[in-house]
């Protein structure tokens, strides 16, 4: 297989397929950007080799300056790397389940963006409910406590909280069906601590583990793992990277959450086994934090051997 660079302008992007198509077989490399993954997926059914890269890794390969042709020569340069970590090209399905989801978490947030909103504008004349989106609706008895002026504002906030929960459960049920749809978020869903929303996007987003070589690295990308720095022959290791994908990592702290929670529900012996320990000697938080940690490596073993979670055998 032979590589080869092509820097400079080749044409408006209607032009581009017809390019390559000209084209003998290639290694092509890319940032992986918006519409890599489509462009990805159009090459390769040309019979391309197509690769994308992080643009963070590329960046070290720009010698000076910011030009297409330095930007070119750094991706020609950094698709050759032995080293270098490619992005696995996502196909449509995978693609729509995360439009799916990326909406639904924009919503979410809205939903709490007008809630606050809610409460600010009620306060002011002092309307107060108690903490909890659930206690929102409470404010909507007392609309008619507020001064004529303020009760059409107020109440075309609450007509698109409303709206807003209806859209969020709407996509909360396209989540469900392909829940229902997907064998390896089935599967991923046998962990404990993994539900309906961490199955489908860990399913969309990393169908395969083909690019990581062992299960650590597969927590390093999502950044449960510790940040090393070490100098002059001392290493230190501090906190997480956080590094990767953000949602995914707080649907993995909050089913860590969730399972600690359940743990002291039950009241389950202390030190019975290794989260039990680990709730002795560390806070809340950090132990959530390592079991989101062990999680991820367990997804990582079911996404590998294509199975469904066993549970160790306590002696």
């Amino acid at each position: 297989m032979k590589s080869e660079c092509m820097a400079g302008f080749i044409g408006i992007r209607s032009q581009l397929l017809a390019f390559f198509e000209k084209r003998p077989r290639c290694l092509i490399g890319m940032e992986a950007c918006a519409g890599a993954h489509d462009w990805g997926r159009r090459l390769r059914e040309l019979g391309h080799d197509v690769r994308l890269m992080p643009p963070s890794y590329v960046k070290p390969y720009v010698k000076r300056g910011k030009t297409d042709a330095a930007d070119a020569a750094a991706i020609c340069e950094a698709v050759t790397r032995p080293s270098m970590r490619f992005v696995a090209i996502k196909s449509e399905a995978c693609s729509s389940v995360l439009v799916v989801h990326r909406t639904r978490d924009f919503l979410v947030r809205q939903r709490t963006q007008i809630g606050n909103a809610i409460r600010a504008h009620m306060t002011e004349f002092g309307i107060v409910a108690a903490k909890g989106a659930q206690n929102v609706d409470r404010l909507k008895e007392q609309l008619d406590r507020l001064p004529e002026a303020a009760q059409l504002p107020v109440s075309l906030l609450f007509d698109q909280l409303a709206e807003t929960d209806k859209r969020i459960d709407r996509l909360t049920d396209e989540i469900e069906e392909a829940f229902k749809q997907n064998e390896t978020s089935q599967r991923l869903a046998t962990i404990p601590g993994v539900g309906i929303l961490s199955a489908t996007i860990i399913a969309a987003t990393t169908p395969d583990v083909d690019n990581f070589d062992c299960a650590r690295d597969y927590a390093a990308w999502l950044g449960l793992t510790p940040k090393p720095h070490s100098t002059g022959g001392k290493q230190k290791v501090g906190r997480i990277s956080k590094m990767g994908n953000r949602y995914i990592r707080r649907l993995l702290y909050l089913g860590a959450i969730a399972q600690i929670m359940l743990r002291y529900r039950l009241k389950r012996e202390p030190g019975a086994d290794w989260l039990s320990s680990m709730l002795i000697r560390k806070k809340t938080k950090v132990a959530a934090i390592a079991l989101a940690h062990r999680m991820a490596r367990t997804i990582f073993a079911v996404l590998r051997d294509g199975s469904r979670y066993r549970p160790q055998a306590t002696a």
